[in-house]
């Protein structure tokens, strides 16, 4: 029985696709063992989102290459999609976007070949599976039946994104839109509420999108999933602010296992940033979806992402960004320097914001964020909150038992017995009970 090892690397679109792949491994008789020495086979499921991201896979795949010389390695995803056969010398085994699902034959093929040949490194044939990812209009048959964690399961159901934010790169490492069948998705909810998961996860690389090719919507799959049994809780990934209209708001607030925890990715809010974005929305106008939530949800929770340093931002730019973040009071901010990619518009454009200045712009922007999450963490003293118990933890020498709430703030109770995979009420009387 061969072994084989995996590594993921970036989103949940691609935790969820590492998963699925252990599972194709698992069913055609391969030991999955930890991702350490021993392997004979080793899967990187890579990321291109960033130049750090890139670097990230790059050693991931020289770890493998030195925990086992003799090991074949495959790299799959977006790193080696976007740089296709110029990836690193250390891969036997390329597999691009919307081929992971070929990941057993691709593997037989190359032992098939390997077989009777010398296996030393110097004596490698590499094996290459890329499409034209920006032709490729079939979305990818991956599934799960279960996940690493035994309480909440990612589900993947749309795959791409049309939108080409100037500073982008997952477009081109990705393609166009892709929307998983609507059965299929319902279909995959259904086993693991039978496998004992109380709470899913819609996700995607712009899951927004989800049904523009293929006549549904995103609310018509959170109607069929809402009516799975077992599944007591639904949870978006990022969405994008277009989505949300007072129709669409109260039309998910009608369906109690929706979780009122929005992430909706702002980057700026300067208009005139937004724009050198292509982010194709005003701050202005992402300011009313926020009121359309709160208006329709009682204190939901609002979560963003905020690049700092692009291209021409001066320090007025970054002051109104500031200024507008202060302003809409997210739960959690997540800020990210800008990072320059080869083969973006933001890459080539004038104004590149050196990184000294990149640095304390995010170090204000966090320091920021800290402030508004304790400010939303401190309403919740003194109340009671539904939470998910998920896991077993040693603080200060006691057990603690500790999940999400709806919102997704960590909270924490002393272990009084074994409440993992249940939901319960949960008194929050102290700042210690929420888990940072």
């Amino acid at each position: 029985m061969r072994k084989a090892a995996l590594h993921n690397l970036g989103c949940k679109v691609n935790a969820y696709e590492t998963e699925a792949m252990q599972e194709l491994l698992e069913k055609n008789g391969y030991e999955i063992v930890p991702f350490a020495q021993g392997a004979d086979v080793y899967v990187i499921n890579t990321c291109t989102v960033t130049n750090m991201a890139d670097r990230k896979s790059r050693q991931m795949i020289h770890k493998a290459r030195k925990m086992n010389p003799d090991a074949v390695i495959v790299a799959a995803g977006c790193y080696v999609q976007a740089k296709g056969a110029a990836a690193d010398d250390c891969i036997d085994i390329i597999i691009g976007n919307n081929r992971k699902k070929d990941l057993i034959p691709i593997l037989e093929e190359y032992f098939k070949e390997r077989r009777g040949q010398e296996t030393s490194a110097g004596n490698r044939q590499r094996q290459t599976a890329i499409l034209d990812i920006g032709k490729f209009r079939e979305y990818e048959e991956l599934s799960i039946s279960r996940q690493a964690q035994h309480t909440r399961a990612n589900v993947k159901v749309q795959d791409g994104c049309n939108q080409f934010c100037s500073y982008c790169i997952i477009p081109y490492a990705r393609g166009r839109v892709r929307s998983r069948g609507l059965g299929d998705v319902i279909s995959e909810v259904r086993r693991l509420a039978a496998n004992g998961y109380k709470e899913v996860v819609l996700t995607g690389i712009h899951l927004s999108s989800y049904g523009v090719d293929t006549g549904e919507s995103l609310l018509s799959l959170l109607k069929e999933a809402h009516q799975v049994e077992g599944i007591l809780r639904i949870r978006l990934g990022s969405l994008e602010p277009g989505i949300i209209t007072e129709e669409f708001a109260a039309e998910i607030a009608a369906l109690p296992k929706i979780c009122p925890h929005f992430h909706l990715s702002l980057q700026s809010g300067c208009s005139a940033t937004l724009r050198r974005m292509n982010r194709r929305y005003t701050a202005e106008e992402y300011e009313e979806k926020c009121r359309i939530l709160r208006k329709i949800f009682d204190n939901p929770a609002i979560t963003t992402d905020v690049i700092v340093g692009f291209p021409g931002e001066t320090e007025e730019e970054f002051e109104e960004s500031r200024a507008f973040i202060d302003k809409i009071n997210f739960y959690e901010t997540h800020i990210f320097k800008y990072s320059r990619r080869e083969g973006t518009r933001a890459a080539v454009m004038d104004g590149q914001v050196p990184e000294q200045i990149k640095t304390e712009r995010s170090n204000r922007l966090i320091a920021l964020g800290k402030e508004k999450k304790q400010e939303f963490e401190r309403q919740m003293l003194g109340r009671s909150a539904e939470v998910l118990m998920e896991e077993e933890m040693i603080l200060d020498g006691e057990i603690w038992q500790v999940g999400h709430t709806r919102e997704y703030v960590k909270i924490g109770r002393k272990y009084e017995e074994n409440l993992t995979n249940q939901l319960i009420n949960v008194e929050i009387q102290n700042r210690l009970q929420i888990m940072d």
